[in-house]
């Protein structure tokens, strides 16, 4: 038992961190970095989730929803920033929880990450698919089969029914197009990021900016409406409910922290990527919803598409030709997150393999390229067979759960090594402590409570499989184990 929870020692971590024989490039900057946070947080979420959780939930207050999940994330981005200036490896939080809780819980979150890397990339190339489909058909007039443009599985009622279709083909073509770009290099794949960044923040300020000239102030009168007399149907409670629904839109800046040992000075950027990229989401989320509940009442914007559905109501054929521009921004804004979760998961199993927790095979980089190719192969052939064959309800379910398990994991590391190291240096310090990493993991617990009983079963048969993995092949190969 004493050997599972064995930690790796801090000196040996930043050992790793100064060696650069471990052949990643060091090419981003403190931009680049926010730019790769704001790629990952902003996809479909403040497009869809917003109207969804105003209609049904929060009403116009859904800004105040937008506010109290980004509270939540904030706690938790800043007990990574801790940990991602003290610990510049590219392991995200299976290495911070590797120095803090030992070997098997590291094991536990690096098995865990899966669940929001790999999973959300395959769970966005499926919602991407459906927007393409329609996309070349209302704009080009081209219209794909629908057989080789969805999954042959469906899950209704709690089970999985097959359907009429064969494969999802575009899903698929994505991955491995953007797993070819990250192979190619992380210079490039960060300006492909960079582009598809501005496409969308500058399309979403384009909503913002017009459709504030639409905003009927009566239509934000009361910005709390009435609770209905059930809990989490508007009033206060309904502000509670929005923000654990419309957590999914801010997943992925923690990937961040996994380009670490790509960064430039991952010392004093890890902070700035983080922070940076979560605040310019959370202010562009808050500007999108007051915009989308003034323009119409909150009633009418349980709809597919809620933005476009407002924006034509109010101003009719004169901005007919935004609704091209949003889907465009749409489709850019899930390629950019499919990009960083694909860049974050290979940089897990490339740490992992270091430790001697997977096969060493995991751990090589391209002699050429600068990049774990191995991993990120490994990935991109996984999440094509998931986003091809599962269908997308399944898939979200995993990713939030997956998360939110992490986060908790990373506050409650901060208490544990300011405890265990308070003299170790560091470049960050997460303030308030121990305020910040308790209410961290409070958040992030009370919205896993908010998560379907069936979700936590599928957690626990997933994590069930990792620790067969672990005990079988992990424990008995770990560098730790064999250098003490």
């Amino acid at each position: 038992m004493k050997r599972l929870f064995r930690t790796k020692p801090v000196e040996h971590l930043h050992a790793e961190a100064a060696d650069d024989s471990h052949g990643l490039k060091r090419v981003l900057s403190r931009m680049s970095l926010v730019s790769l946070g704001i790629g990952a947080v902003i996809g479909t979420g403040i497009f869809v989730l917003t109207g969804h959780a105003a209609a049904d939930y929060a009403g116009p207050a859904v800004a105040l929803s937008y506010v109290l999940s980004g509270l939540g994330c904030l706690f938790a981005g800043l007990c990574y920033a801790e940990y991602a200036a003290s610990i510049p490896i590219a392991g995200s939080a299976y290495t911070y929880t590797y120095a803090t809780l030992g070997e098997f819980m590291a094991w536990i979150i690096g098995w865990d990450l899966i669940l929001e890397y790999l999973f959300a990339a395959a769970t966005v190339a499926v919602g991407w698919s459906k927007h393409f489909i329609p996309f070349m058909k209302d704009f080009f007039g081209v219209a794909l089969p629908e057989q080789w443009c969805r999954a042959p599985l469906d899950y209704v009622d709690g089970k999985i029914v097959q359907t009429e279709h064969f494969v999802n083909v575009p899903a698929i073509l994505l991955v491995w197009v953007i797993c070819a770009l990250l192979i190619v290099g992380m210079k490039e794949s960060a300006r492909f990021n960079n582009v598809m960044v501005a496409v969308k923040v500058t399309i979403i300020l384009l909503i913002i900016g017009l459709g504030w000239g639409y905003i009927n102030w009566d239509n934000l009168t009361p910005f709390i409406p009435e609770n209905t007399g059930e809990i989490g149907k508007f009033g206060w409670s309904g502000v509670g409910k929005g923000a654990a629904v419309i957590f999914f839109a801010y997943i992925g800046f923690d990937a961040v922290s996994t380009a670490a040992q790509e960064t430039r000075n991952p010392q004093k950027d890890m902070f700035w990527g983080m922070i940076g990229s979560l605040g310019v989401c959370a202010v562009l989320f808050v500007g999108v919803s007051i915009v989308l509940c003034g323009m119409v009442s909150y009633k009418e914007l349980h709809v597919d598409a809620p933005v476009v559905y407002a924006l034509e109501k109010v101003a009719g054929d004169s901005l007919k030709w935004l609704r091209m521009s949003v889907e465009i921004a749409v489709l850019a804004g899930l390629s950019s997150v499919i990009l960083v979760m694909l860049m974050g998961q290979p940089r897990v199993f490339f740490s992992m393999a270091r430790d001697g927790l997977l096969p060493q095979a995991f751990a090589r980089v391209h002699p050429k390229y600068g990049t774990p190719h191995i991993t990120t192969l490994v990935t991109g052939a996984v999440c094509s067979l998931l986003a091809g064959f599962l269908p997308l309800n399944l898939l979200g379910e995993l990713v939030s759960i997956g998360t939110l398990l992490a986060f908790t994991v990373v506050c409650v590391g901060i208490l544990v090594l300011r405890r265990t190291r308070p003299d170790m240096p560091r470049p960050y310090r997460t303030p308030w402590v121990p305020f910040v990493p308790v209410m961290g993991a409070l958040i992030c617990i009370g919205q896993t409570l908010l998560l379907p009983a069936d979700t936590w079963l599928r957690l626990l048969i997933w994590m069930a499989l990792g620790i067969v993995i672990y005990f079988a092949y992990g424990r008995h190969h770990s560098r730790l184990k064999h250098h003490g």
